[in-house]
Parts: structure tokens; C-alpha cells; sequence
């Protein structure tokens, strides 16, 4: 079996993106006041504003209400507002992952419907994968979808659904019942669908953590009709389309810049006069973040050439997960 293989080319932002980063830390003064201190924070006026200046479904075609701007721009935009802490819930799962999922697998329809009001802040996506007693074993999915008249009824259980109760659709991804491949091929029969979260049949209730917080949910689904024009993609093309789904989340920067203020915090606690040893410290977690800010910059000059960093995402992806635990730590 081959071994995979992954590159990181420097990359320098071009002068429209550095003008860019000064409009954005402007925006993000005047927005002050919505500002509650995490990405995780949900606020849709905040999304809208950001919207109105064109700054979700910034790379997307204009036909489907983009602004055909850079992936080096985007990255911009992202990385100023990770590091003040801005409240992206609202849209972010869509203009991150959503969007361009429907926009490399939908149908004409599904583009026209789901992309513009994406880009306009109207619509919250969340991501329908993981499964209670699954871990990351996604191929091991036990969400089935049936064929029915004019659809298909679904049923199963979705868990650590981050925003489900706030969104309004949900990638949800699954496997066509009844296939006799799956023994042989574990991904066989994996379709993804575009589920409306009112739709009867679907059961949200929340996941609480230890901090009182109500991020997470656990999302039943009983006999849901989900109609034909709501499938994305074709039956049993799922896995390649959920694996194209997790590299445009693993390429996003905010595993390791999501704690960024934090460290800010304990740099400031350390003091001009802090012993060698917490010293030590910090410069080795900036220097960690110095190198995956660069790794992250240069996947988003890949997909600015139209490439497919998946190995590279990951990799960032793995690292930045270390990253963000190994902060506590420090």
C-alpha cells in the first residue's frame, strides 16, 4: 500500500489580503459589542454584518451568491476573526464546509436554494455524522436510509451535533439498508442527504457539558422523509463526499488559533520577568503556532490553485488537536 504523501510550500499573502486584514480589524472594532469572546459564540447579527460585506462564501461563484475573492483572502478574514474570539457559530459550519460541499456535489437546484442564503447569514448548517458508541469510525455508521415513493425515510441517532438546536439543515450522512456489500466494503452505500431539522421525525435534545454549557446535541431520527430533490450527491457516493467535507474543515485554522487569546492571557500573567521554564514554555507553544499558521496558510494556497489537500489538511488537523491540548497543559 502506497504511503501517503504531503508538501508544504511557503506562502506569502498578496497585497489585496494584507489591505484586507486592516478593513477586517476595523469591522471587528465596530462590532464590539456582539463580540462574547469564542468562535463557538452564536450570534446571527454578528454573521449577518459579516455577510454584508461579503465575507461568507467569499471564494464562491457570484451565480450562486459568492464574491469570487481568494482562498488567501478568506483565510485572512478567518484567521482575524479566530484570533478576537468572534461569534462565527451562525454561519460558519455552512461557509467552512456546507456550502462548498453542495457546491461540488449538488444539483443546479440544491446550489440555487442553499448557497446565496448561506452566503447572506439566513441559513445555519450543522454536520450529521458522529453516532453514539462509534468513536471516529464513521464507516461504522448505523444511521439507514430506505428508499420510499418520491424519497427516502431515515432512521438512526446522531450525537455531538455541535449547534443542531440553532441550525436550520443538517449534511446528514448515512447507509442505503440492506446493502450485501457492506460486509466486503464497509463504505458501501454511504449517501449523504440535506436535511431540513423541522422535518417530523426529528427529536434534538442537548448535550450539556461540565461548564453548564449547551454546545452539543444528540439527534434522533424516527421514519424521517427526507424527498428525493434532498439527497446530495448519488447513493453509495457518500464516503468520497464526506471525506471532501473533512478536508475543507481540517484546512480551517481554528484548532489552534481558538485558544490564540488564551495564550495572549498567559502571556500576560507570565510578565516581563517570568522564570526560564515558563518562558521555555510559551516560546514553544508560539513557535508550534508560528508553524501551523504557516502549514495552514499554504493548504489555503493549494485550494487557491484548485487542489485537494486532504493529507495535508489532516495532518494540520492532527496537530492542531494536539496543540489545543497541550495549552491546559502549559
Amino acid at each position: 500500500m502506497a504511503v501517503p504523501t504531503f508538501r508544504f510550500d511557503p506562502m506569502e499573502l498578496p497585497p489585496e489580503a494584507v489591505k484586507l486584514r486592516h478593513e477586517v480589524r476595523d469591522f471587528l472594532k465596530e462590532h464590539a459589542h456582539l463580540m462574547g469572546g469564542s468562535r463557538r459564540d452564536f450570534s446571527r447579527e454578528f454573521s449577518r454584518a459579516m455577510a454584508a460585506r461579503g465575507w461568507i462564501g467569499m471564494t464562491w461563484p457570484k451565480k450562486y451568491g459568492g464574491h469570487e475573492r481568494s482562498a488567501l483572502e478568506r483565510y485572512v478574514v478567518i484567521e482575524e476573526m479566530l484570533v478576537a474570539g468572534a461569534p462565527l457559530s451562525a454561519h460558519y459550519t455552512g461557509d467552512r464546509q456546507s456550502g462548498p460541499n453542495i457546491l461540488r456535489f449538488g444539483t443546479e437546484e440544491q446550489k440555487m436554494f442553499f448557497c446565496p442564503k448561506i452566503a447572506k447569514g439566513e441559513l445555519t448548517f450543522c454536520i450529521g455524522m458522529s453516532e453514539p458508541n462509534s468513536g471516529s469510525d464513521l464507516a461504522g455508521t448505523r444511521t439507514r436510509a430506505v428508499r420510499v415513493d418520491g424519497g427516502y425515510r431515515i432512521n438512526g441517532t446522531k450525537l455531538w451535533t455541535s449547534n443542531a438546536h440553532r441550525s436550520d439543515y443538517a449534511i446528514l450522512f448515512c447507509k442505503m439498508a440492506q446493502q450485501d456489500q457492506e460486509q466486503v466494503d464497509r463504505h458501501a452505500g454511504a449517501t449523504q442527504f440535506l436535511l431540513d431539522l423541522k422535518s417530523p421525525g426529528v427529536e434534538i435534545r442537548p448535550v450539556i457539558n461540565l461548564l453548564g454549557e449547551h454546545h452539543f446535541n444528540e439527534v434522533f431520527l424516527t421514519d424521517v422523509f427526507v424527498p428525493e430533490n434532498r439527497r446530495l450527491g448519488e447513493e453509495g457516493n457518500g464516503w468520497n463526499q464526506v471525506t471532501s467535507e473533512l478536508s475543507f474543515e481540517r484546512s480551517a485554522p481554528d484548532r489552534f488559533l481558538v485558544f490564540f487569546q488564551m495564550l495572549q492571557e498567559m502571556v500576560r500573567m507570565a510578565g516581563p520577568n517570568a522564570d526560564r521554564a515558563t518562558a521555555a514554555a510559551l516560546g514553544r507553544l508560539f513557535a508550534q503556532l508560528s508553524t501551523l499558521r504557516s502549514m495552514s496558510l499554504s493548504i489555503a494556497g493549494m485550494l487557491q490553485e484548485g487542489l485537494q489537500p486532504n493529507n495535508e489538511s489532516a495532518v494540520v488537523k492532527d496537530l492542531g488537536t494536539r496543540y489545543e491540548q497541550d495549552i491546559p497543559h502549559v
